[in-house]
Parts: structure tokens; sequence; C-alpha cells
């Protein structure tokens, strides 16, 4: 695949370490790059294992907590749908107000069911915006009808999703033939 693709999908780590990658790509952008969506800051595990933390929005630095207190009996999943919702919410009014590039934690679950930050997916694509993201191989399948064949895939490494970046820079700067 072509490295200039629009979109680069991290994978080959857990999440701690892919999310720890864009903090680190995001936190390198030249001056003057404006950089929208989200990013999971870790929170420490719970007794049950559970380590989801909390979205950031790089805007303005809004967090939206993963998981819900469902009670001490609960078996049910944890995930707060609606707060990756209200997050795609602050994502999506960030890609209109203008930006160069969308990061957006992962395509998971939710997204698999055309919920969670699917919208501002779709926001960045219409918007021929790059997106940094990750997809776990779990949901691989739902991601190719979404997104193939505009995404790259890349190891969680800053000099890849660097490389990646200045490809796509580079396209979008060449002359149109």
């Amino acid at each position: 695949m072509s490295a200039d693709k629009p979109i680069a999908v991290l994978q080959g780590a857990a999440t701690p370490v892919v999310q720890a990658v864009m903090r680190a790509f995001i936190a390198r952008l030249a001056p003057g790059v404006r950089a929208a969506g989200v990013v999971e800051d870790p929170l420490p595990a719970e007794d049950d294992g559970c380590s989801a933390g909390e979205l950031k929005s790089l805007g303005d630095g809004r967090r939206f907590p993963l998981l819900q207190d469902l009670g001490s009996d609960a078996t049910a999943c944890r995930l707060d749908s609606s707060a990756v919702v209200s997050a795609c919410d602050v994502v999506q009014r960030d890609i209109a107000a203008g930006c160069d590039l969308v990061v957006l934690s992962k395509f998971g679950k939710v997204e698999a069911q055309r919920s969670g930050l699917a919208p501002a997916f779709a926001s960045a694509m219409e918007a021929s915006i790059p997106i940094l993201t990750s997809v776990s191989p779990k949901f691989g399948e739902a991601w190719d009808r979404f997104a193939a064949p505009l995404y790259v895939i890349l190891p969680p490494e800053l000099a890849a999703v660097e490389a990646w970046w200045a490809a796509v820079r580079a396209k979008a700067s060449a002359p149109a033939p």
C-alpha cells in the first residue's frame, strides 16, 4: 500500500503504546499545523482489569470518560458510548472550523456499528483531511467496509507516522497533473 494514503492506521501494539505514539506525534507537529480529534489518555486498571481511560479533545482539552459506573454487580459492557458520541460532536465542530489533520483514537466496537466516532471519521473523509487512527484487527473487516482503499497500516512507531505525514503533505502540495 502507498504511504501517501490519506488515512494512517496504527497496529501492532497495545492501546496505551499506540495512544502514546499518537500523543508524541501531535506534540511534534510543526507550528501552524491545526490538529483536531481525540486521543485516549489511560487511567490505572480497575479491579476488573479494565484499563480504558478517557478521550481528550485536541481542540479544547475537554475530557470524556470511556467507562460508566454500572454498579458492583453489573456484568454488561461499561463502555460509555454516549461519552464517545459527545466527543465526536466536539471533533466534528473542530473539523468544520478547519484543520489540517484529524487524530481519532480508534475505530472500535461502537464505530463498527456506525456510532461513536464514526461520524467524525466520515466528516474528515468527506473533507479530504488526513486521519491518524488505530484499528484493532478484531474490527478489521468492519474497517475495510468503512474506509478501504483509503488507508495504510503502519507500525506504532513515531518515525513511521512522521514519514506518512510527510508523504501526505507532499502529495497535498504537489501541483495537479
